[in-house]
């Protein structure tokens, strides 16, 4: 068990920002202004425009039951989950995490308010060695509450049912082929995008989308929201940690890109009318940094469920890759859109069926060329980490052994 407490300020004087915080937390706040204050001596220009009061949207950010759960309770999920995965040919390991939090903020221009966060994460992963060969297959659940059967039920059809088609390895087909990317192989294509979006790329003046909201960029098919106000996901809250008022926002609608996300900082460097979008996030040290909440990409939460794998885009493939998992996603030009990894796992098509694992291949591409071309959303709609989304079939991405 760990518990934490700090406390942040950020400080205006002269037109300078500074910032201080300490975990110390019986030492007087005003000692902690005064740092801040020192600092900003020290700290550059920028017209800072702190939030005012305002009533702030009911948000579901706590789970009762979680927060009373004993060790004993966290345990015995675990142990069910290892007993549930046991095979004599593999490792199993299974983490339980459950967090309580307590947020205030407030300023001295009025806004002030607070809300109580729990958090509940599961996560398994097999591990199966053989002489050539190391395969790792992993799930999990993150969510406010703890874990239902159904929940726990998924996590090992997920892990057994992609392990059993993974254990007969083939041949890696070659060329541009059409790839199906599950949800939690989604990385490397989002990762762009989501690089794109930030205010803090349009500060920097790399943003591959600046200047072109309002153009139609990617496919219609593709839809990108950012809802920090969604029930029961450890992601929500009613104000970001700057406290400004959350709220649902549009980023890509129908292929056409709409808003960026922006915390104080980068809505006053840029200027020109831009105001915080409520994505300002802090920890005790250092200053905010811009973050998303929960990002749901194509369908929404709730019109699709888990299904099997590939989520029924698999049928007309004739040759083709299914992806899982990548190494090294984040790695390299991320912002320009283009990828090359190499991959952790990955399952061959031929004639709409799964044939077997590929190791040793690596898939390349340009994100904001593929997404031009979607050929469908599948119907495996899922929550992994913070992000909703079903499995994307996309055409032309290039496929090679290594």
């Amino acid at each position: 068990m760990v518990e934490e407490s700090g406390l942040n300020v950020r400080a205006v004087k002269g037109g300078k920002v500074g910032v201080a915080g300490t975990t110390a937390a019986d030492r007087p706040p005003a000692e902690v202004i005064a740092r801040a204050l020192a600092s900003a001596e020290l700290g550059e220009p920028l017209a800072l425009e702190f939030p005012a009061a305002r009533a702030y949207p009911p948000v579901s950010t706590e789970s009762a039951r979680a927060a009373a759960a004993s060790t004993r309770t966290l345990t015995d999920l675990g142990r069910g989950l290892v007993e549930r995965l046991a095979r004599p040919d593999a490792q199993i390991n299974v983490t339980v995490e459950r967090e309580v939090e307590e947020t205030a903020v407030g300023n001295t221009a009025g806004a002030a308010g607070g809300y109580r966060a729990t958090g509940v994460s599961v996560s398994a992963d097999l591990t199966r060695v053989t002489d050539n060969d190391v395969l790792m297959v992993y799930d999990y659940y993150v969510g406010t509450d703890l874990p239902e059967a159904g929940d726990l039920d998924a996590i090992v059809a997920s892990i057994q049912g992609r392990l059993e088609r993974a254990l007969t390895v083939t041949s890696t087909p070659g060329g541009s082929l059409p790839v199906v990317f599950t949800p939690m192989g989604l990385s490397a294509i989002l990762l762009p995008i989501e690089e794109a979006l930030s205010g803090k790329t349009l500060v920097q003046g790399i943003s591959p989308l600046e200047g072109r909201t309002g153009e139609a960029v990617f496919a219609e098919a593709l839809s990108v929201v950012d809802d920090p106000t969604l029930p029961g996901r450890p992601a929500s809250y009613p104000f970001d940690d700057e406290g400004v008022a959350a709220a649902r926002l549009a980023l890509i609608a129908r292929g056409v890109p709409r808003a960026f996300v922006h915390d104080l900082e980068t809505a006053a460097r840029l200027g020109k009318g831009q105001r915080s979008t409520g994505h300002g996030h802090r920890g005790v040290f250092g200053k905010p940094r811009l973050a998303y909440s929960n990002l749901i990409v194509g369908p929404e939460p709730g019109a699709r469920s888990r299904g099997s794998l590939g989520g029924g885009l698999l049928e007309g493939i004739r040759e083709g890759l299914l992806v899982d998992d990548l190494i090294g996603v984040g790695q390299g030009n991320v912002i320009g859109g283009a990828f090359s990894h190499p991959v952790a796992l990955a399952y061959r098509v031929e004639h709409g069926e799964i044939t077997g694992r590929v190791k040793d291949a690596a898939v390349a591409g340009n994100v904001y060329e593929l997404l031009k071309r979607i050929g469908g959303w599948g119907h495996d709609g899922r929550w992994v980490g913070t992000r909703w989304s079903s499995s994307l079939l996309l055409e032309g991405v290039s496929v090679a052994g290594r």
